[in-house]
């Protein structure tokens, strides 16, 4: 060892590090920095992800599996006719899905859609001996809000849906924008003057000699506090950001409960269908008085409509062993139990990050008597904690 004259940062007295040595300090005591905050982030990351990826796989399984069973049911109950109309249920499913995934659909503008398209065919059926034009059937579906043809059904699902919907898509983008800022806030570049503290604090003593003394713990906590001050910050921002999501987990749970709203849209739409069949009679004379009397098909054609469209058909429900498993495999209930949890073990992560990897077993800061450990200039006691 020898006199340290020519050191930029280590101590200048006795040393045993050239200025190579100390240069190849500075960049290891930057890598070593880094790879502590990914590796503590990763865990984190990891967890946002796979997170998602398992709501975002739930979701959309579920909505496949309420289309196939309304499929299934309604091609047993209502046959041909209902395949010549398909396309409207398809449709609707079609739109559900562009929303969830992120497109620019108004739900209640969509759903009102689907009932006037749906009340137009339905009108057609429970009439067959008429004949109806366009610009009619643009006039009874003017009548779905004031006759209410469907009974309950379109408002309350309406409410359903689009609280539900709204919900199930914000909470996966919630975790894939956490999931992405955590990847992004934990690649860190010291600045120059954290990379000097880094050296002073990791490799300095190495040039001293004192290879196995570890850094005091308060020095090593002030040192990792200045180098993450901007990730400190954003704790704050990150808290609301984290209570937010859990807020929109109970809702989830409770009455936006998108589970408890796709499972039974078939039966909920079938009982707006037989609403409209019983009360058909009173709907199309309102119709008729508001729109005007339709003029009536030729008798032949008239009695071939009627015998085609005998539209008599009564829904049978499922037996609840005949139903679709639940989707993904899982519940949504336990998903968000799972996710709850997660959640509230991720707050305040950024602040507790400088304490968390001094902690950390490659430092082993945490286990160095007081009086042992490398305070910046000297084996001893951290003084200005």
């Amino acid at each position: 060892c020898f006199s340290g004259d020519h050191l930029k940062v280590c101590s200048q007295g006795y040393t045993c590090c050239s200025q190579e040595m100390e240069e190849k300090y500075s960049q290891q005591s930057k890598h070593d920095f880094r790879n502590a905050v990914v590796e503590l982030s990763n865990h984190l990351q990891t967890m946002f992800s796979s997170r998602y990826k398992k709501f975002d796989e739930f979701f959309k399984e579920l909505l496949e599996n309420a289309e196939k069973s309304l499929n299934d049911m309604f091609v047993r109950t209502y046959g041909r006719l209902y395949m010549q109309n398909s396309e409207l249920f398809k449709d609707l499913f079609v739109e559900l899905k562009r929303y969830y995934v992120g497109g620019s659909v108004n739900l209640e503008e969509m759903l009102n859609e689907f009932w006037a398209r749906l009340l137009e065919r339905m009108f057609r059926l429970v009439n067959p001996q008429y004949h109806f034009t366009d610009e009619y059937l643009e006039c009874v579906s003017k009548y779905t809000e004031q006759l209410k043809p469907f009974g309950d059904v379109p408002r309350k699902l309406k409410l359903q849906v689009t609280r539900a919907f709204v919900a199930a898509r914000t909470f996966t983008q919630g975790l894939a924008v956490a999931r992405d800022v955590v990847s992004k806030v934990s690649a860190v570049n010291p600045t120059p003057q954290g990379t000097r503290a880094l050296l002073k604090m990791m490799y300095c003593p190495y040039c001293r000699g004192l290879v196995s003394v570890k850094p005091c713990y308060n020095y090593c906590f002030n040192v990792m506090r200045g180098c993450l001050a901007n990730q400190g910050d954003l704790d704050a921002e990150w808290n609301i950001f984290i209570d937010s999501m859990l807020l929109v987990a109970e809702r989830l749970e409770g009455p936006f409960n998108i589970e408890a709203v796709m499972d039974p849209i078939d039966v909920k739409i079938s009982d707006a269908i037989m609403n409209m069949q019983e009360n058909s009679m009173q709907v199309s004379q309102k119709v008729f008085q508001g729109c005007g009397q339709p003029k009536t098909l030729a008798q032949g054609r008239s009695a071939r409509a009627v015998s085609e469209s005998s539209f008599t058909a009564r829904f049978r429900p499922y037996n609840p062993e005949e139903r679709p498993t639940t989707a993904a495999g899982t519940s949504l209930d336990r998903l968000v139990t799972d996710v709850k949890e997660k959640l509230k073990q991720a707050k305040k992560f950024w602040s507790s990050l400088p304490g968390n990897i001094c902690n950390d077993e490659k430092m082993s800061v945490g286990t160095v008597n007081e009086n042992e450990c490398w305070n910046g200039s000297a084996k001893s006691r951290f003084g200005h904690a």
